[in-house]
């Protein structure tokens, strides 16, 4: 016997572990335990009271056990399905097992099953062998419950509410993931799991954002109280509220830099005025602070600025050289530190140094004002690219800001607002007027409009119906409607947007190889400048040679800081990855972004790309004494079973015809080709006259003329054939796209040669081809035929762009130079693809090209303004300008001009986010 419990009391892993431990001991049972949901399923051999288990939980400690009533529910994992023809057959097949109720999902391979009686692994394996290769278990200790659906059991049917956690005061948690990464990129996609800074180039790392939805309840009256969920105040019975999101990570760096820069420029600006106090007429400062007195309290004041406010510079100094990484912090902490420990010497030891060293009253030049004044424009530049870090990562958190943070459940007719974080599969759902879309679903009931931009980009609502699907974030109209939920948690497609783009932002173009090549040997490159300049001076330089030698020396290594040339790329992709978010336009890296600017050749499919991909069965044509209704079941019988996009339009006509749909025995597909098997004991082909050729079966030569008709009107035509004779055949239109047409123009006019490979008839892709206006297509490719051509094409090279919906494209997506999903199409195809297009249009194309041109060429600008900065700045930092007009550039100077760089190269990566695109 197999009952299920639920488990109260267990707050831990180290609980649920005791419990178990604690059941599994009785005699006859064997027990799992969920942590969350509390559950354990027990299998006994002879039945146990509830009482008699509470009798031993209560030895394990104040655990409460109740039999949960109704069929069990037990939760497996489903291998080897692929499409949703896959997820169908398992389904059904675990349906037909008496007294077994069955949902099984695809993504991940997962089946919920309520059953009346226990059934083990293997007679369920035994009758999913029937249907296929598909291999079933049940889930593992701790994935039935913490798998990819955001940490909830797949239940497809109403349950009790998991218990609201117990009030707490605590401080607000972050809206951020806890994961970091550089902003520099230096060792491209990887992550840390605290703050801190980068090893390689020491600058500050940066939080990735996350759609997690972390926020708590609060009361209005008493903020002090917050809880996980909404629900009422214990002090006051108010309604919680829920909490406005804490800093996220970006803005905690942002703001403790800036802390840390108020304080330095406190203590900067008295050491300044100490120290060029003689320069005012008059001189009063000195008159009332003897220049001994004011040297100590420069150093005094400069205290708080070296040791605390900018101490981070010299940590990653001092790491640079350690690790022998040297980056902009190498020179800073080298120039600083030189001039801070030269000053310090010189106040405590004067007579040490030369002459050349002292003024007319014996002392020491000191340099602590150009010390602070240098580390403080240096944390000015850092906090002015925290600040600009917060902008160019703003695309990813206006799309997180989508995701509202609760829905209204509906259970027996009773609706409940419950956190977004509780939603499970199969949860009914009620969406309002104005309400944004909680997670990813299927209308149940009700129509609206639903204004999706903020996803695809396009202004214009979209009507949906009735068993249409809806995605999270997008906005509903002025109608009220019932969703059932499908994708939770990070399986939504927001969801993966958001971590598209934050892994494509992280990712390096191939152009930032040239800057790392540069700063692989530019800051040794710049050491030895400075060390050759001082010499320079020290020699040739007269009397104060020396100084002046030192002040240029230094000069040089701030003013070389190649913070500008690191940040150059990053930058660029960072805000052109979001912009294309914001357009509909997922961009999986960089490198595909930097080969989209580059592609010459674009192959396109007709179905689903070309065409609206929603096509309609216009004919069905009977050539033997067949009915029409027995031709459009067996077609509908094998259709059911098929991804293709085709294939839909068969089954919705049988439905409207309401004419029933057979059982299917051996189905399979033939890629490329058609569908095979048996219905009531006849072998049945539905597909194009390759498939017929492969099956033997004859077509007439008046046949094939009357055929050629329909597809010289751009329709599809599918045979269909039973035991080798062909009965029959369909006629299925599919509208070419609006934006199709023109779009194909745009990209002529780019100078890209667009062909279209498609595994239909040469009649019908001859008919399209017209239409379109294009030059090149081929007829009845098979998927490795279009594999085939995309090769030969690029051995020529051409570098291609390959766009396409179905499972049959993957092959040529992955080959492609630049593989284009359409967002319609299938899982398949989008994971093979570099570049997703959620609109599922060819504009999206025109866009994607036209924003990687546009990134790319800012790109190229941010580099030149580095490479042009630093050719200009050393040499005159050096003081290749003195001899000629007594031009000399002083350490403050170049630390002003090194930030203004830096912030130069942001400022202009930004300028994408205006930019429009075609």
């Amino acid at each position: 016997m197999v009952h299920q419990y639920s488990i109260e009391g267990m707050t831990c892993d180290g609980c649920r572990k005791k419990v178990e431990r604690k059941l599994n001991e009785i005699p006859g049972v064997e027990a799992e335990v969920t942590l969350n949901p509390g559950r354990a399923t027990l299998k006994m051999m002879q039945h146990l009271s509830d009482q008699q288990l509470q009798k031993e939980l209560s030895e394990a400690g104040d655990y409460k056990i109740y039999a949960l009533k109704g069929p069990l529910e037990l939760q497996y994992d489903v291998e080897g399905m692929i499409c949703e023809g896959c997820r169908t057959k398992v389904e059904n097949r675990l349906n037909d097992i008496p007294g077994v109720q069955a949902e099984v999902f695809l993504s991940p391979g997962r089946a919920t099953l309520k059953v009346n009686h226990y059934l083990s692994d293997e007679a369920l394996q035994k009758e999913l062998s029937d249907v296929g290769n598909y291999r079933i278990k049940s889930a593992a200790l701790g994935t039935a419950s913490h798998g990819q659906d955001g940490g909830h059991e797949h239940q497809a049917h109403l349950r009790p509410l998991p218990p609201i956690k117990k009030t707490k005061i605590s401080k607000p948690r972050s809206s951020g993931s806890g994961v970091y990464y550089c902003p520099m990129h230096c060792e491209g996609d990887k992550t840390y799991d605290e703050f801190g800074h980068c090893p390689v180039c020491g600058m500050d790392l940066i939080e990735q954002p996350s759609l997690t939805v972390a926020t708590q309840y609060t009361c209005p009256m008493h903020p002090e109280v917050l809880q996980d969920g909404p629900g009422s105040c214990p002090k006051c019975g108010m309604d919680l509220v829920p909490t406005a999101s804490s800093e996220d990570g970006d803005a905690k760096a942002y703001n403790e830099l800036r802390k840390k820069f108020v304080i330095a420029l406190a203590f900067t600006i008295p050491v300044f005025l100490l120290s060029m106090g003689g320069m005012i007429e008059g001189n009063p400062i000195n008159e009332v602070i003897p220049m001994k007195m004011s040297n100590w309290l420069q150093l005094l004041l400069s205290i708080p600025v070296v040791f605390y406010a900018c101490w981070t510079f010299f940590e990653r100094a001092w790491l640079s050289f350690k690790t022998w990484n040297l980056n902009m912090f190498s020179l800073i902490g080298l120039g600083a530190g030189a001039g801070f420990v030269f000053s310090l010497v010189g106040l405590v030891f004067p007579d040490i140094f030369p002459e050349a060293f002292k003024g007319h009253g014996g002392e020491v030049h000191l340099y602590f004002e150009a010390v602070v004044v240098i580390l403080t424009l240096v944390m000015l530049g850092q906090l002015m690219e925290a600040k600009a870090h917060t902008r160019t990562g703003s695309a990813i958190k206006e799309l997180m800001k989508l995701a509202p943070i609760e829905a209204t459940l509906v259970q027996d007719g009773v609706e409940t607002k419950i956190s977004i974080n509780r939603i499970q599969k199969g949860d009914i759902l009620r969406v309002k007027p104005g309400d944004k879309i909680p997670v990813d679903g299927k209308i149940v009931e009700g129509e609206s409009h639903i204004d999706e931009s903020m996803i695809t980009g396009e202004p214009v609502p979209v009507n949906k119906q009735r068993g249409d699907k809806v995605s999270a974030g997008t906005i509903n109209g002025n109608r009220s409607f019932l969703m059932r939920a499908q994708r939770v948690g990070e399986e939504t497609l927001l969801a993966q947007i958001v971590q598209l783009v934050n892994e494509a932002s992280r990712s390096r173009a191939p152009i930032q190889k040239l800057a790392d090549r540069i700063s692989k040997y530019f800051v040794p490159t710049v050491v030895i400048v400075a060390v050759l300049s001082f010499l320079a001076w020290t020699f040739f330089g007269g009397e104060q040679g020396v100084v002046y030698g030192w002040v240029n020396a230094l000069a040089v290594l701030i003013v070389a800081c190649p913070c500008a040339l690191g940040l150059a790329t990053p930058m660029s992709v960072m805000v052109g990855v979001g912009k294309g978010a914001q357009h509909g336009i997922l961009i999986k890296n960089a490198e595909a972004l930097e080969k989209m600017a580059k592609i010459d050749t674009l192959i396109i499919d007709k179905t689903g790309t070309v065409t609206e991909g929603k096509p309609s069965l216009q004919e069905v044509v009977a050539v033997r004494d067949v009915t029409f209704n027995d031709l459009l079941a067996v077609a509908a019988a094998l259709n059911q079973q098929s991804e293709h996009p085709l294939a839909a339009a068969i089954v919705a006509k049988a439905k409207e015809k309401r004419v029933p749909i057979p059982a299917v025995q051996r189905f399979e597909t033939m890629s490329g080709k058609g569908v095979l098997g048996q219905v009531d004991g006849r072998t049945i082909a539905v597909g194009n006259d390759k498939l017929m050729e492969d099956q033997q079966v004859k077509l007439a030569d008046g046949l094939l003329q009357e055929v050629a008709e329909w597809q010289q009107q751009g329709t599809t035509v599918s045979y269909i054939a039973m035991n080798q004779i062909l009965v029959g055949y369909l006629v299925i239109s599919d509208a070419i796209k609006e934006t199709s047409k023109s779009a194909i123009k745009n990209l002529m006019e780019y100078g890209v040669d667009v062909v279209m490979l498609t595994g239909d008839n040469k009649n019908t892709a001859a008919a399209v081809a017209k239409e379109l206006g294009l030059e090149h297509f081929k007829a009845q490719c098979l998927p490795a035929e279009k594999l085939n051509e995309i090769k030969r094409l690029q051995e020529t090279g051409k570098i291609i762009a390959m766009a396409g919906d179905g499972i049959n494209d993957a092959p040529a997506l992955a080959q492609a130079d630049v593989g284009i999903a359409m967002g319609t199409g299938t899982d398949v195809a989008i994971e093979s693809a570099a570049i997703t297009l959620i609109k599922g249009d060819l504009d999206g194309i025109v866009k994607a090209k036209d924003l990687s041109e546009k990134v790319m060429r800012n790109i190229k600008q941010n580099l030149f303004f580095a490479f042009v900065y630093n050719t200009i700045g050393v040499p005159i930092a050096a003081g290749i300008l003195y001899p000629f007009f007594g031009l000399l550039m002083s350490p403050m100077i170049a630390a002003a001009a090194m930030s203004f760089s830096s912030v130069s190269v942001i400022g202009n990566a930004l300028r994408l986010r205006s930019a429009k695109l075609k």
